[in-house]
């Protein structure tokens, strides 16, 4: 009897020890063989993917800083064909695979059971970016259950080193959806938002014949070169986010420009979100303000109804008129922001003094229709050509056949509806002479003259009263150099109830020096708690951005 039981003994030993080294050889030692057989089913598919090309910004001396890269990440896989043999011979179902499986790695089970229940599939990602943890859990759990058929390898990924940072001016890359599987007839990944979706194709190397949306040829992605310059980026974000918790405001944006090629320097908005982690954030943080969302500008439109007005020749600097404090249109009474009435004043003193009749005065000896070709001459009630995805036109439909009204409160920027950059780059254009530039966001672009709006003349003139705004009031100036400014505090439309709500939008633009104007700032926040005036807001915020910029291009001063 001793010898049968020694005989039964030693077979199951031996069966066991042939299962498990069967285990050890799938899991470990054959692991590389099914890498590669993953890999080169990826291929023969069309799914593995080249190397996404960089994306760069610079500096003053025009050092590159890799702001989206890629970066080695461990990745768990499966092969489903694998893992269902070895889950029958472990009498196991799927569900049950799948719901502990879950566990680790994050995933819904259902999910993970469509994954793993799939025909005929060499390669099913399962966590990207997966921890070592992780890793030794699902080899552990591999081991516990007999099953086969779970691999990890390194893989490459998108990757932003400097995290939160130009978020909307990058976007994210994100796996593709099951519609977009159908019409590209491939699993790749692509750009979301920002420079990611909007260069999207050179950056993956997605070139060469395209039949019915389907990608015939592919090449290495190429990089992607920004005129974005990294440490003025970083301090125009540091500066909107103290704006904002200071004043407690819903959102802000600051956009920096360079007036005489139009090249963007800085763009930032606050919420923003990290692209490393986008699946923890909102839709709504994904869109870029600065060109996306329209609003209310507020007094700073006061510049385009004065240049207007200057250059068509129906006013010159020195015209005068006599502000009562109120003017009555269409049976509505419009008011000074201060309640103030300032007697006779030159035009100069509308700018200073932001007054709102004042404004009001200039758009009416202009006349409507010569009014409205200049705001349309600034490129308000078009699309600007940024390359970045999402831009929208301004609103000025006000001014179609309007009210006389309606043009009175356009003139001080109500009833108006334009997005950030389309106000700076107005300003920008006053800053260049009178020639609007098209925005520029990488280095490959060439300036490019969208179109002479104001003489230079006018130029000049609107640039002395915006020197003039900022010596009156002081806070914006910065000793030795010429600052030019204007600011604006819009109410927000009610569109529930109608009319405005007691919520406001500041906003100041400016640039330096005025004499030579290296860059022009806009800086707008929304919402900041007791609806302050801009002047306690953002016009401090804008004087800390504007020394920094003159102390980091050593710009010299010019007015010693």
């Amino acid at each position: 009897m001793t010898w049968r039981y020694f005989t039964i003994i030693s077979f199951f030993c031996v069966f066991y020890s042939l299962l498990i080294f069967n285990l050890f050889n799938i899991q470990f030692k054959k692991n590389f063989y099914y890498i590669e057989r993953a890999k080169s089913q990826y291929l023969v598919n069309g799914l593995l993917k080249p190397e996404r090309g960089e994306i760069f910004f610079t500096d003053k001396n025009d050092t590159l800083v890799s702001v989206a890269g890629n970066k080695d990440f461990n990745v768990i896989f499966a092969v489903p064909s694998d893992v269902q043999k070895s889950a029958e011979k472990a009498d196991l179902n799927l569900r049950d695979v799948a719901e502990k499986i879950s566990r680790i790695v994050g995933k819904p089970a259902d999910i993970l059971e469509r994954q793993l229940g799939k025909k005929d599939d060499q390669y099913e990602v399962l966590v990207k970016k997966a921890s070592y943890e992780q890793i030794e859990k699902i080899q552990q759990l591999s081991e516990e259950m007999a099953l086969g058929g779970f691999y990890s390898e390194k893989q490459k990924e998108r990757y932003y080193p400097a995290g939160n940072l130009a978020s909307h001016i990058l976007g994210f890359v994100s796996p593709t959806n099951e519609n977009e599987i159908k019409a590209m007839e491939q699993d790749i990944e692509r750009g979301r938002y920002g420079l990611e979706q909007y260069f999207n194709a050179s950056l993956t190397g997605l070139f060469g014949e395209v039949k019915k949306d389907k990608i015939i040829s592919r090449e290495d992605g190429k990089d992607l070169f920004l005129t974005i310059d990294r440490n003025i980026q970083s301090q125009a974000e540091e500066v909107l986010k103290k704006l904002v918790d200071k004043w407690q405001a819903a959102s802000g944006s600051v956009i920096v420009q360079e007036p005489t090629t139009g090249k963007i320097l800085a763009m930032a908005n606050v919420p923003d979100f990290d692209p490393n982690n986008y699946f923890d954030f909102q839709i709504k943080n994904f869109l870029n303000p600065s060109i996306s969302s329209l609003y209310e500008p507020g007094s700073v439109f006061k510049l385009i109804t004065m240049a207007a007005g200057i250059d068509s020749g129906k006013i010159t600097l020195n015209s005068t008129y006599v502000d009562n404090g109120y003017v009555i249109l269409n049976g509505k009474k419009i008011t000074n922001w201060n309640k103030k009435a300032y007697g006779k004043v030159n035009m100069a003193a509308i700018i200073e003094n932001s007054i709102n009749t004042g404004s009001v005065y200039v758009e009416n000896k202009t006349g409507h229709e010569i009014f409205r070709d200049y705001v349309k001459l600034f490129g308000f009630n078009e699309l600007i050509g940024i390359s970045l995805p999402g831009e929208v036109r301004g609103n000025i439909n006000n001014l179609n056949n309007g009210e006389k009204v309606d043009y009175a409160t356009a003139s001080f920027g109500q009833g108006v509806a334009i997005t950030p950059l389309q106000m700076l780059n107005a300003v920008s254009a006053i800053a260049n002479g009178g020639s609007l530039m098209k925005p520029l966001i990488t280095k490959d672009e060439k300036p490019e003259i969208i179109r002479r709006v104001i003489s230079e003349n006018t130029a000049k003139e609107i640039i002395k009263m915006m020197v003039s705004a900022v010596k009156k009031n002081i806070i914006s100036d910065i000793s030795n150099y010429e600052i030019a400014g204007k600011t604006g505090t819009a109410y927000i439309p009610d569109f529930k109830k109608g009319g405005y709500s007691d919520d406001v939008i500041n906003t100041y633009v400016g640039f330096a020096p005025a004499t030579n104007p290296r860059f022009v700032i806009l800086i707008k926040i929304e919402k900041p708690k007791g609806a302050p005036l801009a002047g306690q807001t953002v016009v401090p915020a804008f004087r800390e951005l504007a020394q920094f910029i003159l102390n980091y291009y050593n710009i010299p001063p010019d007015n010693l």
